[in-house]
């Protein structure tokens, strides 16, 4: 009997759970940045209302001050002076001072004015908050004085109270005291309640900012969800969507890198597939031909040895197929290269001499300029002597081809010239991609149409360039630009 089966079944869920889900991290992150600029501001404004409730008391201290000082000046300006009631000098009558005095005088709220004659309390103005003569200590220490003296009482039933007492001397002796007192606690609660008033017109703002931030910050991160929503799209099979972008801010700047980067993957999953499709074409061919021989092979011995010798004529051209491959694909990889300064006269030199080897040509040394550049030795003799092979195949004995090198605008020249065949205008785009032959070169040149590809990928890895120009019939000339660094590292 067979055990029972038992498989698990997966529900999808609900599109809003999954905008849910993919809205999370963005929600998050506003909700992040919202909370350090509002903590900030939180700050700072509360910083602000502390410095402004200090400077307010330090100058309402410093108004108390001056309006004592005013106060005794006023007073001491009666002394000495003349009774408006008789026209009469006051002279030691400081009991008539002090009437003239209170009687002109209109205390402000939360002051009061005290006057003692000869040790006893006289007079004072009407309506002070607090009535400090009932504290004999006080009026003892008052009445003792023979400077000025400041000083504050902070246990009074109407809060704490400054005080600045000022003997009063005619004739050169003290005659009495006059002590001018401020009660601050009224205009310290003005100040409290316009604080309080700050701190709601901030708390105010903070939610005002909290809002409008947060509608802001959506429209700001949008373009991140776009990011993300593409990057979620985005197959190996479909690298052809973008992300729309505008402005030219740090969330643009992320757009464009995010689409550079898949504008390089799109070519990379390209280049991978044609690879692909060209190495499968390229390979098919030897392959078929070596299995259909070796079916076919019969027991003579002579047959046998004619097989031999083309299977290993077709595995030789599959393994030089199979080496440029592989050199192609590593020319996309960061240690392609191991540059170092490469003297062009000598290398120039020393690829003419290899070159000479190849065909019955006549060989010619160009001009040769004495310069230096930061570049791979072996692979740039490697990219010149296939361009003076690729001469070699698309001319006869007796043309020409000459190797020269020239420098100008930051850029080093090296030129490989024949006198061979030529090269169509159709074709001189096409020579260097990989796998292409024209419909000439079927006729005359090896190999699988790898020889140009590998030029321009050496050329690229230099941050170069590869270029012909070409008369059908009249020759070609190959020029492989370098940037001239003058030996120096870029």
């Amino acid at each position: 009997m067979a055990a029972p089966t038992t498989a698990e079944t997966t529900t999808e869920p609900p599109a809003s759970a999954r905008w849910r889900v993919r809205l999370r991290p963005m929600v998050g992150l506003r909700l992040r940045l919202l909370g350090w600029a509002l903590a900030l501001l939180a700050v700072a404004s509360m910083s602000t209302v502390v410095v402004i409730r200090q400077v307010l008391l330090n100058q309402l201290e410093n108004r108390i001050t001056t309006d004592m000082q005013q106060e005794v000046t006023e007073f001491r300006r009666l002394v000495g002076g003349q009774d408006p009631a008789t026209g009469r000098p006051f002279g030691t009558n400081l009991r008539a001072i002090a009437d003239t005095y209170l009687l002109r005088n209109e205390p402000q709220d939360g002051e009061a004015v005290l006057i003692f004659v000869d040790g006893r309390f006289y007079q004072g103005t009407a309506d002070a908050p607090h009535d400090l003569v009932t504290d004999p200590t006080l009026v003892a220490r008052w009445t003792a004085l023979t400077d000025s003296l400041y000083g504050q009482v902070s246990d009074t039933p109407a809060g704490s109270a400054r005080w600045l007492a000022v003997p009063v001397t005619i004739d050169g002796a003290v005659r009495g005291h006059v002590v001018v007192a401020e009660f601050g606690a009224e205009r310290r609660a003005e100040i409290d309640r316009a604080v309080h008033l700050i701190v709601l017109v901030c708390l105010l703002v903070l939610v005002m900012v909290a809002a409008g931030g947060y509608l802001a910050m959506g429209r700001a991160i949008r373009p991140l969800r776009t990011v993300t929503e593409t990057a979620r799209q985005i197959e190996e099979t479909d690298l052809s969507r973008r992300i729309p972008v505008s402005g030219s801010d740090e969330v643009a700047d992320l757009a464009r890198t995010f689409n550079a980067m898949v504008g390089r993957l799109d070519r990379a999953f390209a280049a991978q597939r044609a690879f692909l499709s060209d190495a499968g074409h390229e390979l098919r061919t030897p392959i078929t031909i070596v299995r259909g021989h070796l079916e076919l092979m019969g027991e003579d011995p002579a047959e046998r040895a004619d097989t031999v010798a083309l299977v290993v004529d077709e595995l030789d051209r599959m393994k030089r197929l199979v080496d440029d491959l592989l050199m192609l694909a590593k020319a996309e990889q960061p240690d392609f290269l191991q540059p170092g300064r490469v003297e062009i006269a000598e290398l120039v030199h020393d690829v003419y001499v290899k070159a000479v080897a190849l065909g019955d040509r006549q060989w010619r040394l160009g001009r040769v300029e004495e310069v230096v550049v930061w570049g791979d030795r072996q692979r740039l003799t490697q990219a010149l002597t296939q361009l003076c092979q690729n001469a070699v195949q698309f001319t006869g004995p007796g043309d020409v081809i000459e190797l020269s090198s020239t420098a100008a605008h930051g850029r080093v020249v090296i030129s490989v010239r024949d006198t061979g065949a030529g090269v169509a205008p159709e074709d001189r785009q096409r020579i260097f991609e990989r796998f292409v032959r024209t419909e000439h070169g079927r006729q005359r040149a090896e190999g699988a149409g790898l020889g140009l590809a590998i030029v321009a990928a050496i050329a690229h890895a230099h941050h170069g360039a590869v270029a012909v120009e070409s008369i059908p019939g009249a020759g070609s000339t190959f020029s492989l630009a370098l940037p001239d660094q003058g030996g120096s590292r870029p």
